[in-house]
């Protein structure tokens, strides 16, 4: 089996790894592509491929020949994408065409797993309802908006024959996320103040939403029993990847500091709120469990200890750098 996955170096693409050799052992070929072609931290070598490249997504296809594309290129953050909207567009919605397009010519056997968001459902989520795949699409942001137009644009090319698998994970962490991401922030604060290389006080947005917390590994087993049932799921399938719990962001906060130990104050940063922020956001996965027989395992303390553990590695490393 031929697997190749876009944007496979970045946080997401080195758990993914894991989780496809544990679901097929060494019967998978996995090829890694990424913008600028940069070394990923597997044992795997990565293929330089811009999906905004028409002529090089064809030529990446017609010469690896996938039976699965998971798609993870794109911008991770709603803040990265609001800066550069012009290229959330580029990536998220013209590359993914890309993609499916030089299926459709070179590899019509192939499916194509299209990592959306469940970001997608937007100001839907207002109701506090946990939101099922049926719910209305309404993003409020450039992230959003982009993942919803390019999901949409797969249905329909699902109509024309192309296999795909429309994933919306909702929030998803672990050990090496960005900063850009509210829990590694919080982590990160937490372990400079613990090296006193920070003051005991950590800025924070809003502590009152609430959000759906996944364990990325989670996230990516999802990813790789879509692989291993691809054959008979419906083309453009849409499957929710989410926990249905939801967790005020404050009680996260709080209970980080708890594992810490260190006495710290907290602090309200108005840099660090959005100017759209839904109070409630949590999923339905209902259909991921029926039709992958899929679930969380990780429990939510033991990732939050993971991520502080990192945390407290990378700001030694760094203030051990000359």
């Amino acid at each position: 089996m031929k697997v190749l996955v876009t944007g496979g170096t970045g946080f997401v693409g080195g758990h993914l790894i894991g989780s496809l050799r544990q679901e097929f052992g060494t019967d998978v070929d996995i090829c890694l592509t990424s913008k600028s072609g940069e070394a990923s931290l597997s044992d795997l070598p990565v293929v330089p491929l811009d999906v905004t490249d028409e002529a090089a997504v064809m030529s990446a296809i017609a010469r690896f020949r996938p039976d699965h594309i998971i798609h993870l290129a794109g911008l991770a953050a709603v803040p990265a994408a609001s800066a550069q909207a012009n290229v959330a567009w580029q990536v998220h919605v013209f590359g993914t065409q890309n993609l499916a397009n030089a299926i459709l010519r070179h590899a019509p056997e192939c499916t194509l797993v299209f990592i959306g968001s469940g970001q997608v459902y937007g100001s839907t989520a207002r109701l506090g309802l946990p939101l099922t795949e049926q719910a209305l699409l309404a993003p409020t942001n450039d992230y959003a908006v982009t993942k919803a137009a390019a999901d949409l644009a797969l249905g329909a090319m699902a109509e024309r024959g192309l296999r795909c698998v429309r994933m919306r994970p909702f929030n998803h962490t672990g050990p090496g996320q960005s900063e850009e991401f509210v829990i590694p922030s919080f982590a990160m604060q937490i372990a400079r103040i613990e090296s006193k290389q920070q003051p005991p006080v950590i800025h924070v947005g809003n502590l009152d939403a609430e959000r759906d917390f996944l364990d990325v590994r989670d996230v990516t087993t999802a990813y790789a029993c879509v692989v291993a049932r691809a054959a008979s799921l419906s083309c453009g399938t849409i499957l929710n990847i989410a926990s249905g719990i939801p967790r005020r962001v404050g009680d996260v906060l709080d209970r980080l500091i708890q594992i810490s130990g260190t006495k710290i104050s907290i602090e309200q940063d108005s840099s660090r709120l959005r100017a759209v922020d839904t109070p409630r956001f949590v999923g339905d996965a209902t259909r991921a469990r029926d039709v992958l027989g899929w679930h969380p395992r990780f429990e939510f303390d033991e990732t939050l200890r993971q991520i502080l553990e990192h945390a407290r590695k990378t700001v030694t490393a760094t203030s051990n750098k000359p």
